[in-house]
């Protein structure tokens, strides 16, 4: 008995392991996008894809015919989410800002997740609304004011009015 469950576990290692192999770039980077952080320093994207990864791997025995790059791609934008939602400190004020050097800072947490799920992965509206648990007419009019963030950014202030005396 023990032998079976010490096979079954190195299996699972095993299988677990080549999925990190080929998956994990490709997350990492996702987890990137999200926090907004440079390619070289990105603490906080390593962080959410470890937690990810964690719990993929103690869900694994259950994924058996579910894609684990699904669940870890979900467990990636759910906490995300969490910890977008409690970088708010009081009164609405951020407790932690993106690099202002990155395209994405720009954007809202939401609006990154939306199109990071969206651009990035090719998560389908419907599903992306899902996971968010947001209607898809709001996933799709997200993701057009995001993409019209990025793509028309808004100019520095206005030119001062100059006047010019009459001669």
């Amino acid at each position: 008995m023990r032998e079976r469950h010490a096979s079954q576990g190195a299996r699972r290692a095993r299988e677990f392991e080549a999925f990190v192999a080929g998956a994990a770039g490709r997350l990492l980077h996702a987890a990137t996008l999200l926090t907004a952080e440079p390619r070289d320093a990105n603490p906080r994207a390593r962080r959410l894809l470890t937690l990810a990864l964690a719990h993929t791997y103690a869900s694994w025995d259950r994924l058996r015919g579910e894609d684990p790059y699904d669940c870890a791609r979900q467990q990636l934008a759910v906490r995300f989410a969490r910890a977008a939602w409690h970088q708010y400190g009081s009164f609405g004020r951020l407790r932690f800002r993106p690099s202002a050097d990155t395209v994405l800072a720009r954007l809202t947490p939401q609006e990154r997740l939306i199109l990071v799920l969206r651009l990035y992965e090719g998560v389908a509206e419907e599903q992306t609304a899902a996971l968010l648990g947001l209607p898809t007419e709001r996933v799709r009019a997200i993701c057009a004011r995001a993409m019209a963030t990025l793509l028309h950014p808004p100019r520095g202030p206005a030119p001062t009015r100059v006047e010019v005396a009459p001669s």
